[in-house]
């Protein structure tokens, strides 16, 4: 847990907290200055030397981002390819799988609502199958289910959100990788597993040698307190080696060494396009270093709290039920309020210069269905957020209702 003089000090070191409560850090968190800072630097030199000429100044800041990006995920820099975002990093690796009619991809009933459409548009051009996991009475997958479902359908693809867009739970991603890694022996080369980690980057440690993914897919703009338009992708060497590249390779990801051929990079690089906005590729190496000097094994005690906290006062509201389920839940806080409108309560707490989301059915058909409910309202606090900021949310909120 942090101190009140630490929180102090980040709060001083983001001065968007001395504006706004800010509860949407599942949406984008508040960036530190010094991220600001550098992106303005980074886009003042472009304006006074060329884009190009900036970013060949800058070389070492923007490699430098591979290398904490790999210190983030304990990965060597070379496994690390940026991308525009957690969706677009996700379908340069679904893209690079080499599906064929009647393959099945297994998935989780919690998995992000982009990744869930981008299934089904598999289905239709392709012909694949669709197949979810069952989930636990508690919530989160049936680890049981998986591994049946696993070793019988032998699918192409396994596809698990660690973190869903729309709820609090964790899934139990050390049980499903120890899953996958002892089906993986007795089924070599059959199965590639991606790790959607767009919601748990910057919130907890993410250990790729523990979660035994061939691909994860992350943002950085979220509760790693990165850059909008910034993500990145993991890809193991295993899938490396065997060859899977982006089913639009550019010139940055591969060579075109004769008329009808071409050489990939050996390197995640073959992932990226060539074209970046670089001020943003040096502010994520920056928030990424911010989160790393913090730590984030106590960055997650603190979101925890918080959140916890927040459920806990939530619940105590007439009208209010607190959504999230599972054996573990994090920073994500969903809530229902009978016989009132999200966009109604929304607008209220953004008078009040309180931000949180609303989220919907369409987020996630599954999810919503089992709850029994159309929508929900969404906050999310972070480890700069306070006791006294959550305790005015719940009364404004109480205030509204």
């Amino acid at each position: 847990m942090f101190s009140q003089e630490e929180i102090h000090r980040f709060r001083e070191e983001t001065t968007g907290t001395r504006h706004v409560v800010h509860l949407n850090n599942a949406g984008a968190g508040l960036m530190p200055d010094v991220v600001t800072q550098v992106q303005l630097d980074h886009l003042t030199l472009e304006s006074r030397i060329g884009g190009y000429e900036a970013a060949a100044l800058q070389a070492e800041a923007i490699k430098a981002f591979y290398q904490q990006c790999a210190l983030l995920l304990n990965c060597k820099p070379s496994n690390i390819a940026f991308t525009a975002s957690a969706t677009d990093a996700y379908t340069r690796a679904l893209s690079a799988i080499p599906f064929e009619k009647d393959d099945v991809i297994l998935t989780d009933r919690d998995d992000f609502v982009s990744n869930q459409i981008q299934f089904l548009s598999l289905q239709k051009r392709i012909g694949v199958r669709i197949v979810h996991i069952n989930n636990a009475a508690i919530g989160g997958v049936d680890l049981d289910d998986l591994q049946e479902k696993l070793h019988r359908l032998q699918p192409r693809l396994l596809a698990i959100t660690h973190i869903p867009t729309n709820s609090g739970l964790v899934q139990p991603v050390e049980d499903i990788a120890a899953i996958y890694d002892s089906y993986s022996k007795t089924h070599p080369g059959k199965t590639w597993y991606i790790l959607d980690a767009c919601q748990s980057a910057g919130q907890m440690k993410l250990d790729v040698k523990t979660l035994q993914c061939d691909f994860l897919s992350m943002t950085c703009r979220k509760f790693l307190r990165g850059p909008r338009g910034t993500g990145a992708l993991y890809i193991s060497d295993r899938a490396l080696q065997a060859g899977l590249e982006p089913m639009f390779i550019d010139m940055r990801g591969a060579e075109w060494t004769e008329k009808d051929t071409y050489q990939q990079q050996p390197d995640a690089k073959r992932f990226e396009d060539w074209e970046f906005a670089y001020s943003t590729v040096i502010g994520t190496k920056a928030a990424i270093e911010y989160c790393l000097h913090i730590g984030e094994e106590r960055i997650w005690q603190q979101v925890r709290f918080m959140a916890a906290l927040t459920r806990e006062k939530l619940a105590a509201l007439d009208k209010v039920r607190v959504l999230d389920r599972g054996p573990e839940r994090g920073g994500l806080v969903t809530f229902h309020v009978a016989g009132n409108d999200p966009v109604h309560i929304v607008k209220e707490l953004l008078q009040r210069k309180i931000n949180v989301v609303p989220s919907y059915r369409a987020f996630g058909v599954l999810d919503f269905d089992e709850k029994g409910v159309k929508w929900a309202v969404r906050a999310s606090p972070h480890y700069y957020n306070t006791v006294d900021e959550i305790d005015f949310f719940i009364e404004s909120l109480k205030e509204i209702i």
